[in-house]
């Protein structure tokens, strides 16, 4: 199936966003500083709510407040994360195409997206907050996030 998407890559590799993102000193590690800040700063929303569904900070609050308080954050560095994310991978599609960390940090993403917006969702935002649920819900969403950042790191080195 992987090997269905190469002229995809190659299209990619060759688009002018890429070439002129490969070409130039300055654009990659520019449009990467901006990629890694908003993955911090997702990482560190996804963090503060899953420990409030843990039952470790922000007692006081409902679960769904804390949700509602930091869902501008998650949003907006996600969508940082996507678009720099994007023009990375368009200066290295062809990279990218053989990397096996790269296959398995966009398995960790699409995943932890679609588990984010589902069912995390839907567990915090429940006026019947379950505590099981909240803590299931939040040790899959550290590990799905936590695989995006860890294979998204070992694409450098391999």
């Amino acid at each position: 199936m992987w090997q269905s998407l190469l002229p995809l890559f190659q299209w990619c590799d060759s688009t002018w966003l890429a070439m002129t993102i490969r070409e130039s000193r300055l654009y990659f590690p520019i449009i990467e500083t901006f990629h890694l800040f908003a993955l911090t700063l997702l990482f560190g929303a996804v963090l503060m709510i899953n420990l409030r569904l843990f039952g470790l900070i922000l007692k006081s609050q409902p679960v769904s407040q804390v949700h509602a308080d930091i869902k501008p954050w998650a949003s907006w560095s996600l969508l940082v994360i996507l678009v720099t994310g994007a023009m990375l991978f368009l200066s290295e599609a062809m990279k990218c195409f053989a990397s096996g960390p790269f296959q398995v940090k966009m398995a960790f993403l699409f995943s932890a997206i679609i588990f984010h917006f589902t069912i995390h969702r839907y567990i915090v935002n429940r006026e019947q907050f379950n505590p099981v649920l909240g803590k299931l819900a939040a040790a899959v969403s550290v590990l799905l996030w936590l695989g995006v950042g860890v294979g998204g790191r070992a694409i450098g080195f391999l």
